[in-house]
């Protein structure tokens, strides 16, 4: 079985998946923007029992651009969100792909809020594609 690991910044807070994403998606909306300081954000989700957390987190929620509350958990120390949980989804846990600092990575197959995607921003032809 697969197992990853990711890590904040400074690598105090850790979390370790288990098996394959449930689902990799890429996403365009103006929150995620502003979360990730980049014209996007790519994150993968697993089912909770396959995630281990160690390391001191603090929470910060927010609202989608669909409304929904989200639990993002980052580092106290250097700031790095490590995961996040979706109100729609409580048994999973997603993860921002660049905490596991692996370039081999899958790449996302789906993409949503392309409303709001930047014009140069290429999405993988074999994704889906969400407004």
């Amino acid at each position: 079985m697969t197992t990853r690991e990711a890590a904040c910044s400074c690598g105090q807070l850790t979390l370790v998946a288990e098996g394959e994403p449930v689902r990799i998606s890429m996403c365009h909306c103006l929150a995620c923007q502003r979360r990730t300081g980049s014209a996007f954000g790519i994150q993968a989700r697993f089912p909770q029992d396959r995630v281990r957390v160690e390391g001191r987190r603090q929470e910060y929620v927010r609202l989608s651009d669909g409304v929904e509350s989200r639990t993002f958990h980052f580092c106290p120390d250097c700031g790095a969100t490590v995961y996040y949980r979706l109100a729609s989804a409580p048994d999973l846990i997603a993860v921002p792909i660049g905490a596991f600092a692996d370039p081999g990575f899958p790449p996302p197959r789906i993409s949503v809020w392309e409303s709001r995607r930047h014009p140069w921003v290429a999405v993988p032809p074999q994704a889906e594609h969400h407004d």
